[in-house]
């Protein structure tokens, strides 16, 4: 006899999705190899796809009635215990789909949520991902607990005769609203974070989930930033200073990867993460150039900018991942971008000298803003030594009998509060009599 592993095994699933009169071929076929790979980040193994085409889904069961028992005969000979679909459903397309192939349905807004629960790491992203789960949960609480909403009292309800279904919903929504409480007064503590970066030059890192943003964060900062070939690897903001350091300083924060489809609500509940994209001075677009799909990323990423009203901040395309093109592919590749966008930096994260290039792009962008001055700093304002060295560039430093004479380039807002606070520390010189 074989031992069995106590481990326990992979779920599998089998992927189902309908193809729309509005969708080619090709944007088809990328939307199912995403569901796949959504799949795959929630820890599925896919054993199966069943595909069609419709001129709208079915208001009953998503597919059609053969389709239906194409997918149940799939999940019986598979051994499948989820079905995805690659469109929302509503509760009762689910409740119906579900009953009919025995299987637990899942629509891609439940399967991305999902993931954004299991990745979320700081008690901001935790709370917000929360909140967008329980509002997913709430419409579907009746196809979920039909046969069992008996009338029942008990300590917390309002009293005996609240149905089941009544009391779970009203126990949501208590809920958001605690949970929406805390991420207000979060976002005062993240307000007076930023509010001290504010005047420093920012980059984010904006694009498609997977692109490569966070190890080309790694690469530009030297900091641990998890990473992780998946949809989604990281949820939470990271700031960081662009190493080597530049006079001024430069600061790089990442951002939450944007998807096809994302779910409006989870757009919405990640307006934290993503207002560093808002509060930058240069957006950096990364695009993962070996994706058959890398122009509709970079448009659903434009799409998504625009919502948030990041649409007119200065953007930087950075096409990333040439690595994983090879010989006369990687050619093209480089021949088509170069024609198509003049501007853009080509490369892999993981090129030491490519890395280099972007990190000197990135220090011109914001040195063509600097501008020189002098600047006389008294001997008794010499604590602005410090601030001077850290956010200016010192061309030259010479002595007076009253002053440090400094030659600088600088933000020119840096200079000018520089020179105020300089001029209110100047000695009085009083007259003889």
């Amino acid at each position: 006899m074989t031992e069995h592993s106590n481990e326990e095994l992979p779920a599998k699933a089998v992927l189902c999705a309908v193809q729309l009169p509005d969708v080619d071929d090709v944007g088809f076929a990328s939307g199912l190899a995403e569901l796949g790979r959504l799949a795959t980040t929630l820890g599925f193994v896919v054993v199966g796809t069943v595909v069609q085409k419709r001129k709208q889904l079915h208001a009953g069961t998503y597919v059609g009635s053969g389709k239906v028992a194409e997918i149940a005969q799939a999940v019986q000979t598979l051994e499948a215990q989820f079905v995805l679909a690659d469109h929302e459903l509503s509760p009762s397309q689910a409740r119906n789909l579900e009953d009919a192939v025995d299987a637990e349905v899942m629509d891609r807004t439940g399967v991305i949520v999902e993931i954004f629960h299991r990745h979320a790491r700081s008690r901001a992203a935790r709370a917000q991902v929360e909140i967008v789960r329980l509002e997913y949960l709430a419409p579907r609480l009746r196809e979920q607990g039909k046969g069992r909403d008996r009338q029942r009292g008990g300590i917390g309800g309002k009293g005996a005769g609240e149905s089941s279904l009544e009391l779970d919903r009203r126990k949501i929504r208590d809920r958001i609203a605690e949970l929406t409480q805390e991420l207000a007064a979060m976002e005062t503590e993240r307000h007076t974070q930023r509010s001290r970066r504010r005047e420093m030059n920012r980059v984010a890192l904006v694009g498609y989930t997977n692109a490569g943003k966070s190890t080309l964060m790694r690469a530009l900062t030297g900091s641990e930033v998890y990473i992780a070939d998946k949809l989604f690897a990281t949820l939470d903001t990271t700031v960081r200073v662009l190493m080597p350091e530049t006079r001024p300083r430069i600061l790089m924060s990442d951002t939450v990867g944007f998807i096809d489809n994302l779910p409006h609500g989870l757009v919405t509940s990640f307006k934290s993460t993503l207002d560093e994209a808002l509060e930058a001075s240069l957006l950096l677009h990364v695009v993962d150039a070996s994706d058959p799909g890398w122009k509709r990323q970079l448009q659903v990423t434009h799409e998504v900018l625009e919502e948030i009203g990041a649409g007119d901040i200065p953007r930087m395309a950075v096409f990333n991942k040439m690595d994983k093109l090879e010989g006369p592919a990687q050619v093209q590749m480089t021949q088509q971008l170069a024609t198509l966008w003049p501007d853009a930096v080509i490369m892999s994260a993981r090129d030491p000298e490519d890395v280099r290039h972007l990190h000197a792009t990135i220090t011109k962008n914001f040195q063509k803003y600097l501008v020189e001055q002098e600047l006389r700093i008294p001997y008794n304002a010499q604590d602005l030594r410090g601030p001077i060295f850290e956010d200016c560039e010192v061309l030259s430093e010479s002595y007076e009998a009253d002053n440090v004479v400094f030659r600088v380039r600088g933000p020119a807002h840096t200079l000018s509060a520089l020179a105020a606070q300089a001029a209110s520390r100047a000695p009085v010189h009083l007259g003889r009599s």
